[in-house]
């Protein structure tokens, strides 16, 4: 099946919240994720509205978010990115050094793996971040320990292990594996 990747529109709250929800039944979820399903589906219209209005072209610009979407207008995987600044808030992990994004919600429906959506969503992530405007020199993202074949397909990608290491909120043990793809130097 032939999937097109674009941005997500503010109007498509429902479908981000549709998304969502599923992303976190999925059985990996604890591992993925560091919200529940049963918080998520308490939440107010209001919140999915700013969420997909913050993700999409018309936002702020400090975050965006992707979507594989199939023919039929049904998304089949998602990716979203923050922007991090070293004089921002930290929102999770280590507080940032330099001007990088920050990888987070990634999702692909069982029936879309293996097709090469998580590439695709990979690549317009990693290219929007370095098309800003404001120089990103990084983009990071965090796996769970135990989360094998993220981590597997974060190394294939080409993202490196960085050696630091978070903890999971809430959980006195577990830990979070920082891993990161840097800018290269283009000269020309």
């Amino acid at each position: 099946m032939d999937y097109s990747i674009r941005t997500i529109r503010a109007d498509e709250w429902e479908k981000t919240r549709e998304i969502r929800l599923t992303a976190l039944q999925d059985p990996v979820a604890h591992l993925a994720f560091l919200d529940t399903y049963e918080a998520a589906v308490e939440r107010p219209d209001s919140f999915w509205q700013e969420r997909a209005e913050g993700g999409s072209e018309s936002g702020a610009g400090n975050a965006r978010q992707f979507v594989a979407e199939g023919p039929d207008g049904s998304w089949s995987g998602t990716i979203s990115l923050l922007v991090e600044r070293p004089a921002d808030e930290v929102r999770f992990g280590e507080a940032a050094k330099v001007v990088q994004t920050h990888i987070v919600g990634v999702y692909v429906r069982p029936e879309a793996r293996g097709a090469g959506v998580i590439d695709a969503l990979f690549r317009a992530g990693v290219e929007w971040s370095w098309s800003l405007a404001e120089p990103v020199e990084r983009v990071r993202l965090y796996v769970h320990e135990e989360n094998a074949r993220a981590a597997a397909f974060y190394r294939r990608f080409g993202f490196v292990a960085t050696g630091d290491r978070v903890p999971v909120p809430g959980h006195e043990t577990a830990m979070e594996n920082e891993y990161e793809i840097r800018r290269t130097s283009v000269s020309g």
